[in-house]
């Protein structure tokens, strides 16, 4: 592939992500979840299996500790998350979400299934799940989170 292909590859790529993201906070609104910003949905990824502590958030999302801090304060003040005794190490706080955030969280993925809609009526069902699983081969392992 030529410079220049490489370079609109990456700018496609780039461009779709970016337009993805603001279509699923948009969804996440529209289902009356307000309050949050798309930095919040790179956290409720890191959240939502099994929590995390502010400092494994500060690792997910490439951020200080205090910038984690602050950013699970909002989440706990807007009733997204809660803070629990660690069940491992009675110094560490685990962040979990809430009622409230699982419901964010299921809100923003029925967004992102109509965010795809279109490129599944421009691709097709098929060769969308094709390039789906093409592209999280070659994503495999890297961060799920936002580009500051």
């Amino acid at each position: 592939m030529e410079n220049r292909e490489a370079l609109g590859l990456s700018a496609a790529l780039i461009a779709a992500a970016g337009d993805l993201t603001r279509r699923i906070h948009s969804g996440v609104e529209a289902r009356g979840f307000s309050g949050l910003r798309p930095a919040h949905g790179f956290a409720f990824a890191r959240l939502a299996p099994d929590g995390a502590t502010s400092g494994e958030l500060a690792v997910h999302l490439g951020v200080t500790k205090q910038a984690a801090s602050q950013l699970v304060d909002d989440l706990v003040g807007k009733g997204y998350a809660e803070r629990r005794p660690h069940p491992r190490d009675a110094r560490a706080r685990l962040v979990v979400l809430t009622e409230r955030g699982w419901a964010c969280t299921r809100a923003a993925e029925e967004a992102a299934a109509d965010a795809v809609r279109p490129w599944a009526a421009a691709l097709g069902e098929d060769a969308l799940r094709e390039f789906g699983a093409r592209l999280a081969g070659l994503s495999a392992g890297a961060p799920l989170r936002p580009i500051w």
